[in-house]
């Protein structure tokens, strides 16, 4: 590889969430962290070499997106999503989280019902919550190859409680499902039939493993694209998170005006300038080290499997996800309540992972591990956790 992503990078004193905050947040010190979902490696030094010219420059006045920039971006998701935008679509928002607040505010009113399929990244039931509107859930069913939809419970749920927005995450997140086209067809053929918008977020779309695919929710029909919002960044795939920027797609019209309408009300009227340097030379610079660095985390997904498969304490069950770089502990067969399961983790272990329960009670007996992360420090965290479990 050109790049090495074996090389252990120190994070603490950065104040970085996922190290320096671990006593705040009620964990050991000392404990290893794979919780927060970025990852342990220094970004693309082409993206890095941008960065560095245009802090050279030494002004950091407002900004905008000129022409350049939303070439990258068009390129990029027409050949990495088939999706083909045109630039009047394009709504710049500091993430994709922040995107989805946006939604809410612009197609809901208060007390309206937004739907989400649980167990699902927490930040979708937290801001709707926080958003006064009415949280509607439609439980993903766990299965011999994962999470699966119950399309009857989805459709019903829409019905009785009049729901006019979906938040979906494609890919799942943190199932590590990568969707099929004809499951997400039958879902939004559901929301066409219910007048329901959709907001797809695709921020993991980049990490697909094996015969897998990501859809682009948008590119399935031109009548689902025309319910649709489509969220994207490169924050995920480049590690770029800090730097808040996302580019959202929104080819109809009316939603597009009442999405802006909901954008300019929060007061974010001009983007992130390094957010917008670090994005265009990723999309431009970057493929190369995404290349390398999805191969590296490919390996790491595979050495975890085969070390659980082969030598593993038998009540911990993990597949390799269908996508994103997380991987999902169920250990339900150890019998424990979720704080005790996550006391032994927390304080026994010392390990910081994300207890399954944060993502809906779906996923009670179950944790998230993130495994973008040199193998050395993956390979204490899954040993760790074997001999830990070992000795319940």
């Amino acid at each position: 590889m050109a790049y090495d992503f074996d090389l252990p990078v120190d994070r603490y004193g950065t104040d970085c969430i996922k190290f320096d905050f671990a006593v705040e947040r009620g964990h050991p010190m000392d404990s290893l962290s794979y919780w927060v979902a970025d990852m342990d490696f220094r970004t693309a030094p082409e993206i890095l070499s941008a960065l560095k010219a245009r802090i050279d420059h030494g002004i950091f006045g407002y900004t905008n997106i000129k022409a350049h920039y939303f070439d990258a971006v068009r390129l990029w998701v027409k050949k990495h999503y088939d999706y083909t935008v045109q630039r009047s679509w394009l709504i710049e928002t500091p993430g994709v989280v922040s995107a989805l607040a946006m939604a809410i505010h612009a197609f809901t009113k208060e007390n309206e019902s937004v739907i989400i399929q649980t167990p699902v990244y927490y930040p979708f039931s937290n801001t709707i919550k926080s958003s006064r509107r009415n949280l509607v859930s439609s439980s993903l069913i766990w299965g011999e190859n994962g999470w699966e939809c119950d399309y009857d419970d989805f459709e019903k749920k829409i019905i009785q409680n009049k729901v006019k927005l979906f938040l979906l995450c494609n890919p799942h997140n943190p199932g590590g499902k990568a969707w099929k086209k004809e499951e997400l067809q039958k879902l939004g053929e559901i929301c066409l039939k219910h007048g329901v918008t959709v907001v797809s977020d695709e921020i993991h779309a980049d990490f697909v493993w094996g015969t897998n695919s990501h859809t682009c929710f948008a590119t399935i029909s031109p009548e689902l694209e025309n319910i649709s919002l489509i969220c994207t960044s490169p924050s995920k795939s480049f590690n770029l998170a800090g730097l808040q920027v996302s580019n959202i797609f929104v080819k109809n019209e009316a939603l597009r005006s009442a999405f802006k309408a909901a954008r300019d009300e929060s007061g974010y009227d001009e983007p992130n300038v390094l957010g917008l340097t670090a994005c265009e030379a990723a999309y431009t610079k970057g493929e190369k080290w995404l290349k390398e660095v999805k191969a590296y985390i490919n390996e790491n997904l595979n050495k975890t499997i085969k070390f659980f498969n082969k030598k593993g304490d038998p009540r911990i069950m993990v597949q390799k996800p269908e996508a994103t770089y997380l991987l999902w502990f169920d250990l339900r067969a150890l019998g424990l309540d979720d704080a005790e399961l996550n006391k032994v983790l927390a304080e026994k272990a010392k390990l910081w992972l994300d207890a399954g329960s944060m993502f809906g009670r779906e996923g009670q007996g179950f944790v998230r591990m993130n495994a973008a992360c040199p193998w050395s420090y993956l390979e204490q965290g899954i040993n760790r956790l074997d001999e830990t479990i070992r000795s319940i």
